[in-house]
């Protein structure tokens, strides 16, 4: 029972929300979060650590950056199947999440980074 409350729980929250859609759709680090959602890098982060602690998300690094992606045991759970099926990604989310990828956001932080 508790594992749900705290599922319900951190999804109630519309940040933690559309993460979590985001990482459905793909994997994605910090600085892509940042652009997608347009907020500040700590409310992501946040917001990150708390979908982690629900064991919603997992993270790997890669080299020096921290790559998120939905954790798949959860995927498979009959909540989150039916989480998928009714609740969209907004129009803005998802166009953002495509512009994202298609101008390799992660690979011009990297840049920014190393400067």
């Amino acid at each position: 029972m508790k594992k749900f409350v705290k599922l319900f729980s951190t999804l109630s929250d519309e940040t933690r929300l559309r993460i979590y859609l985001l990482l459905l759709k793909g994997k994605l680090c910090v600085c892509e979060l940042v652009t997608i959602l347009n907020m500040e890098q700590s409310r992501i982060s946040h917001s990150l650590r708390i979908l982690k602690e629900a064991e919603l998300v997992d993270n790997q690094r890669e080299g020096r950056w921290i790559i998120y992606s939905a954790n798949p045991k959860m995927i498979k759970s009959k909540i989150i199947q039916g989480l998928k099926k009714e609740v969209m990604l907004s129009i803005t989310d998802s166009k953002n999440f495509d512009k994202c990828k298609k101008e390799k956001i992660r690979e011009k932080c990297k840049i920014k980074q190393s400067i």
